[in-house]
Formats: C-alpha cells, sequence, structure tokens
C-alpha cells in the first residue's frame, strides 16, 4: 500500500513549516536573553515575536548571545 506524502512536498507545509520555525527561533532569542538575566521590554518581546522573517530573526539570535541588552540585537538594520 503506497502512503500519499505529498503534503509534505506542498506549499501550505512550507508555510506551517516556515512559521513553526519562525516561532521557534522568537522564543529562543527570549530564552536567551531570559538565562543571560536580561530584562525584555513588551515592546522588544512583540517585535520578537511577531517576525515572521526567518533570516532577521537568525540575525537577532546571534546578537542576543552577546548582546548587553534588548534593542542592541535591532541595530543595524
Amino acid at each position: 500500500m503506497a502512503v500519499d506524502l505529498s503534503f509534505y512536498t506542498s506549499s501550505l507545509w512550507e508555510e506551517i513549516r516556515d512559521e513553526a520555525r519562525s516561532e521557534t527561533r522568537a522564543e529562543d532569542i527570549l530564552l536567551i536573553f531570559g538565562q543571560r538575566g536580561i530584562d525584555v521590554s513588551d515592546e522588544i518581546r512583540e517585535r520578537i515575536t511577531t517576525c515572521e522573517d526567518s533570516a532577521v530573526l537568525r540575525d537577532w539570535f546571534m546578537r542576543a548571545v552577546t548582546a548587553p541588552s534588548g534593542e542592541v540585537i535591532f541595530t543595524d538594520e
């Protein structure tokens, strides 16, 4: 019996996967700040969690590792 896996190659699947990745990356950024003891304002938290651009989130993630504050990850945009 063959199993139909066409859903996993569809544009809908790609959209769902990309959205999940963005949500996970945003959570990771906030987790980094939390582990480092850096308070994040509601404005910054909202900006991070509503971003859907995976490349931007990746840049913010990399900056969050060494950023002295939440605002710093948004520099150079």
